[in-house]
């Protein structure tokens, strides 16, 4: 286990604990001695600021990188990595002595060094993050011809951020930042699970001490409980998959507790304490060949109910680092355990990455690579730079850039038109093409870290109110919907001048003049989607209307009573005979649409609000009509709860649902013999806002699952 290995790491101050430790792990090969011999002549008299000598450093980096390694050349370029940085030897020196392909690693290590010094600006400046990107750029354009240097520079920073303690607050806290921003996401997009989850971990702890030291002493104070629910969730998997073919011996299962750093990200993403957080365990499943992962996982499926909506095939879909591996996460004795099944040789790539290869050459390993291979550096120009790199700097928010380039943070997911709406409501409204990276694309193209915008403006705002789900920040949407509500406002008042004329059999003319004497200008929006109100100002017309004719009110229109008629899917409130619904040739409005519809002889022809073609009529006084969707069947939800561990607390969960306006379909409480206090039911609610109702539901009981009964795959 890689932790082990690193708290031996940790633990070694002595100079021949320190060369044990290398050669435990480094065959004794002359040109490792011959390197090690030489750094330590180099070195001769140096100290750390922690007063141990200098050397130690560089063997502790070479022992790190023969544990993710069996590359001889890098293991010699760890132990001469500070050589020509902090000695008066050169580079030729190293070249002459050890060749021109460990001077080439050490070349490149050093390059870093230099422009980190250079480029890295105070952490407490608001450009942290540019500048750090940037020295991210340096280290690539230094390893560009090797990516080896990247593999031997993570190692040295892993050795650098275990040692931190020597180091004033401010400099932990600096060099914390920088690893959390900049090197973590390198260890991640070289597939270097193991060092990734290590360095995040520990920058976690110096920039977030507080929250560090809540989940270690969660963990720490729950490490037995939990050890053994683990323990026991290995034992029944393992059992499961003998009982179902496979061999003992055949495979292996690895379990363990989540690192903190992917802990707290959860915590915040979701608003969550640790106490919620359901999925701290896990086990992987390892098995010799390809096909025996999906035989592992129907065998995991069949016996254990799975979470369908944490499921991710990246076997089949490997990620762009070679990634590979099945991730699914099942319910086990009111017990939630992510379960991931992989090959041994996949669970190699998957720890070390490229590192676990031989052959670090462009194309030759199971990586993908192209990102450095593609990469040209004509120049220092920053919108060129996050065009090249723009994934993985952070791993949850992304930060996009104007081609000026001003920082905009959006959540993962983000279109371009979120960064629209980002930059100015006037600039989202306004908004007809966008160009990513200098090319045109669609306002819906998903941006990525890094990605330079520029969104091109139309003469007048836009309105695209079918497009509100697609984008995800609060900002665009409340802004999208605000400019469609003030649209819509504005085709309601029209309609329901035609909506009045048609019912009282007058022209539209007529009927306007008439409620703008009567001062209704700014209520007429409601009269076309309001049912009463529509009554009210009938009535109103016609009482008037009456009251001014004197003995000619005879002459009135008498027969007006607006009634519900139930037609296909609609109900049309109306005094004419309808008797049919069809839908016009242009626009094919779905349940739940904004519509209107015009009077046809008894037909009522339907078209969505928003339809050009419905617009013109409008604006010609065609009769219209008051139209409506007919009640549509409540939203059904599946939901695994766990209820308090008291009396009664069904009756209080029921009665809490009924405050709700929840109706129970089924309900099953008990079936599981050793959790009695499992509910499973099926519920449908009126709420179709499926986070509001999760976090209600939240407050009185533990979710376990909560999916659309319809639609349980596609949420």
């Amino acid at each position: 286990m890689i932790k082990d290995f690193v708290e031996k790491i940790k633990k070694t101050k002595d100079l021949q604990e320190a060369q044990r430790l290398l050669f435990r792990l480094c065959p004794q090969s002359p040109k490792i001695e011959e390197a090690l011999a030489f750094a330590m002549e180099a070195h001769r008299g140096q100290k750390r600021k922690s007063g141990e000598p200098y050397i130690i450093h560089p063997i502790l980096v070479a022992a790190i990188t023969a544990y993710v390694t069996a590359d001889e050349t890098m293991v010699a370029a760890a132990l001469l990595h500070d050589v020509v940085e902090d000695t008066s030897y050169t580079l030729a020196d190293i070249e002459e002595r050890f060749g021109g392909e460990v001077a080439s690693l050490v070349e490149g290590l050093t390059k870093i060094v230099e422009i980190r010094s250079e480029e890295l600006i105070p952490s407490s400046s608001n450009e942290k993050l540019i500048t750090s990107a940037l020295s991210f750029r340096k280290m690539l354009i230094a390893s560009i011809k090797d990516v080896r240097v990247l593999i031997v520079k993570l190692c040295d920073r892993l050795h650098n951020m275990l040692t931190l303690e020597a180091l004033p607050s401010n400099k932990q806290k600096r060099i914390a930042e920088e690893t959390l921003v900049v090197y973590a996401p390198i260890a991640h997009r070289l597939g270097i699970a193991s060092i990734k989850n290590i360095l995040e971990d520990l920058s976690f702890f110096y920039l977030f001490p507080q929250e560090y030291q809540k989940i270690d002493h969660f963990i720490s104070s729950h490490k037995v409980e939990l050890q053994m629910k683990l323990n026991s969730f290995i034992d029944t998997v393992s059992k499961t998959l003998i009982k179902n073919g496979f061999r003992a011996g055949e495979f292996q299962i690895i379990g363990r507790i989540k690192h903190y750093y992917s802990i707290y990200l959860k915590m915040q993403r979701k608003g969550i304490s640790i106490e919620e957080v359901l999925d701290l365990l896990a086990i992987r499943v390892l098995v010799p060949k390809k096909l025996e992962c999906y035989k592992a996982l129907g065998i995991v499926h069949t016996n254990f109910k799975p979470l369908i909506m944490r499921f991710k095939d990246y076997i089949a879909v490997p990620k762009e680092n070679g990634y590979q591996t099945i991730h699914t996460t099942v319910f086990d004795r009111s017990s939630i355990f992510e379960v991931q099944i992989r090959t041994y040789d996949m669970h190699r790539t998957a720890e070390y990455g490229v590192a676990a290869h031989w052959k670090y050459k462009m194309g030759e390993v199971g990586v993908n690579l192209k990102w450095l291979e593609n990469l040209q550096y004509q120049n220092d120009n920053i919108e060129e730079f996050y065009e090249l790199v723009k994934n993985d700097l952070y791993s949850e928010d992304i930060s996009v850039f104007s081609p000026k380039g001003d920082v905009f943070t959006l959540p993962r997911g983000a279109v371009a038109l979120d960064f629209a709406y980002a930059v100015h409501t006037d600039v989202g409204n306004r908004a007809k093409v966008a160009y990513i990276n200098k090319q045109k694309a669609t306002l819906l193209s998903e941006l990525k870290n890094g990605d330079i915008v520029r969104i091109e403006l139309a003469e007048e705002p836009i309105l695209r109110c079918s497009w509100i789900d697609a984008v995800k920040t609060s900002k665009a949407k409340e802004q999208m919907r605000l400019l469609c509500r003030q649209k819509y406002k504005e085709i309601n008042a029209r309609a329901a001048v035609n909506m009045l004329a048609s019912e009282l059999r007058i022209e539209p003319d007529q009927m306007r003049q008439w409620l703008l004497a009567h001062g209704l200008e700014h209520s007429l929006h409601r009269i076309a989607t309001e049912i009463n109100y529509l009554k009210e100002v009938k009535n109103r017309y016609l009482s008037e209307y009456r009251k001014s004719k004197g003995m000619l009110y005879l002459l009135a229109p008498k027969h007006v009573k607006l009634e519900p008629r139930e037609l296909d899917n609609f109900i049309i409130h109306t005094s004419h005979p309808i008797t049919h619904v069809e839908f016009d040739y242009c626009c094919h409005p779905k349940r739940g649409d904004e519509i209107v519809a015009f009077k046809e002889g008894h037909t009522a022809i339907v078209h969505h609000k928003m339809c050009h073609r419905a617009q013109k009529l409008i604006d010609e006084g065609r009769p219209m009509l008051f139209i409506e969707w007919k009640a549509q069947t409540l939203p059904r939800y599946k939901l695994i709860a766990l209820l308090p561990d008291r009396k009664g607390a069904l009756a209080q969960f029921l009665s809490y649902l009924s405050k709700l306006d929840i109706n129970i379909v089924s309900i099953e409480l008990g079936k599981n013999v050793e959790q009695t206090n499992l509910c499973e039911m099926e519920i449908e609610a009126k709420e179709v806002d499926m986070d509001y109702l999760r976090k209600k539901i939240a407050q009185k009981v533990k979710i376990i699952e909560f999916i659309n009964s319809q639609d349980a795959y596609n949420k």
